[in-house]
Order: structure tokens, then C-alpha cells, then sequence
């Protein structure tokens, strides 16, 4: 395996970010869709033309984010892993205490995850991943077992209306089977104390439930843009406290999108700013 650069532990960023900036809970997704570049970026190869855009983004929205979230399918379908690691690495270079959560939603037997991790941890150098744990222990201890201080986010109780398929079913204990993935998550998924949650914005009541059996588990939440999850309910749902926030709540397409014309990065920054803003006004006065 190649060396991993060396960076604090995941919770040891987020912890750190949220000393400085309790309301520093944004984090802004990345994910590049040729079809939506702004108009004077289409003129350009259109590698180049992505990189720029979201370099343009990253550099916009910094002031106001806890993490960055690149959404791997967005990069790989199109060959732009190159352009996925560059990235990265501006990223590193414009605030190396940000955190890079690779949006990969990995889920396959031990001995491909060991490969999934270092691929996400290696040659991404994520600071955390998004994995699916519907293979079960032997799936996801690779990650933790190489990589511990490395971050895991567990897909629990995701945004999209689909999600009721399988993470509503009932089981013979009387949960659901998204709150047994939680206990699970808490209680045998965690031995770093690096594992969190991902819970979408549009189901704040489960939101709640998440964080009543997850106390002080990070939950990474989707959904508060573009699929138009309501920011107050989720932060009353899903805040922890003051000393440690353990939420971060995602938008992509609503940031990214917020402009294709000539004021493209301004608008960006603005509409994260925005959020922000709406992020902070939803906190409870602790």
C-alpha cells in the first residue's frame, strides 16, 4: 500500500472546526454535471471546464463549510478521477483543516472493501466515506481495521422516497430497520469513535429518533437544498450541543447551480452564505 498522508484524525477536524465555529455546519457536496457548467466555462475542454468550475466553488464557499463532499459517480462516469484528485489537492491547498468526505456509498465483502478503503484513503486521500452496511460487520471492518482514523459515514435513513423500502421495515424487535443500523453503528461499528450516520433532511422525525439512539454520532445530512428539506427542523432534530455539533448538513445542487452566467462563483458563495446563515438562525441558544 502507498503511504497515507498524515492528517488528524476525522473527529479530531470536525471537533476542532466546531471549537472555532459552533454554527460552522454546512457542507457543500460536489458533484459536476456537464449539462449544468456555467455558460462561460462551456467553451473550454471539458475536463478543464469541471475542474475550474468546481475549484471556482471550493474557493467561493470556504468561509462557510465544515466539510466538502465530492460524489464519486459524478467524477468516475465521465474519467474525471484525475480531475477528482486535483480537486482534492486545492482543497488541501486553500484549507487543509477542511475535511473531504468521499461520496461513494461502498458496500461489497471484506476483501473488495479493503480495496474500496484504500482507494478512497490512498489515492483520494478522503478524510472520510460513505459506505453501505447492508453486507454486514465483515464488510466494513476493513475500514476501521486499516484506516482508524479515517471516517465512516453509515448509510441509515436516506432522503429519497425509495429508502422506505427496506429502511422501514419493521423487525421482530419493534424497530425499524434503519434505527437496528443506528444501534449497530453505536454499538459495534464505532471501535475508533470515528463512524457516523447518514439521515436525510426530509424525514426530520427519524432525524430525531437517529439522534435519541445516537447521542453524539456525527450525522451527515442530505437533502436541505435542492430536495428541499426544511433547515430548521433538521437542526432541531439533529443538533447534539455546543461542544461538539456532530451534524453536518449537506447541499449541492443549490449551491453549485445557483448561477450559470458570468456571476457563477459569486453566486455560489452567496447562496452557501445564505445557508449559513438560515443554519445558524435554526441553532438553539445554548
Amino acid at each position: 500500500m502507498n503511504a497515507v498522508t498524515h492528517r488528524p484524525p476525522f473527529r479530531e477536524q470536525l471537533a476542532a472546526l466546531w471549537a472555532k465555529d459552533p454554527q460552522r455546519l454546512l457542507c457543500v457536496g460536489l458533484d459536476p454535471d456537464p449539462e449544468r457548467l456555467p455558460q462561460p466555462l462551456r467553451s473550454l475542454p471539458i475536463a478543464e471546464a469541471v475542474e475550474r468550475f468546481l475549484v471556482g466553488v471550493v474557493e467561493a464557499t470556504l468561509p462557510y463549510v465544515c466539510a466538502f463532499k465530492p460524489q464519486f459517480a459524478h467524477f468516475a462516469a465521465h474519467g474525471w478521477e484525475a480531475v477528482l484528485t486535483r480537486v482534492i489537492a486545492a482543497i488541501r491547498h486553500h484549507a487543509p483543516e477542511i475535511p473531504v468526505i468521499l461520496d461513494a456509498k461502498r458496500g461489497d465483502i471484506g476483501s473488495t472493501a479493503a480495496f474500496y478503503a484504500q482507494e478512497a484513503f490512498e489515492r483520494y486521500e478522503a478524510d472520510a466515506l460513505t459506505v453501505n452496511p447492508y453486507l454486514g460487520t465483515d464488510s466494513l471492518s476493513p475500514y476501521w481495521t486499516r484506516y482508524p482514523d479515517r471516517g465512516l459515514f453509515v448509510l441509515c435513513r436516506t432522503s429519497n422516497p425509495g429508502g422506505d423500502d427496506l429502511q422501514f421495515v419493521s423487525l421482530a424487535s419493534g424497530e425499524r430497520l434503519y434505527e437496528h443500523v443506528v444501534r449497530w453503528t453505536v454499538e459495534r461499528w464505532n471501535p475508533h469513535g470515528q463512524t457516523g450516520l447518514v439521515v436525510g433532511a426530509t424525514y426530520p422525525e427519524e432525524i430525531a429518533r437517529v439522534r435519541a439512539i445516537a447521542s453524539s454520532a456525527p450525522l451527515l445530512v442530505p437533502g436541505i437544498g435542492a430536495q428541499g428539506g426544511d433547515i430548521a427542523a433538521t437542526v432541531a432534530a439533529g443538533f447534539a450541543s455546543r461542544a461538539f455539533p456532530a451534524l453536518l448538513l449537506n447541499s449541492s445542487r443549490a449551491i453549485l447551480y445557483a448561477d450559470s452566467g458570468d456571476d457563477w462563483q459569486r453566486a455560489a458563495g452567496a447562496a452557501a452564505q445564505t445557508t449559513a446563515q438560515a443554519i445558524a438562525a435554526a441553532l438553539p441558544s445554548v
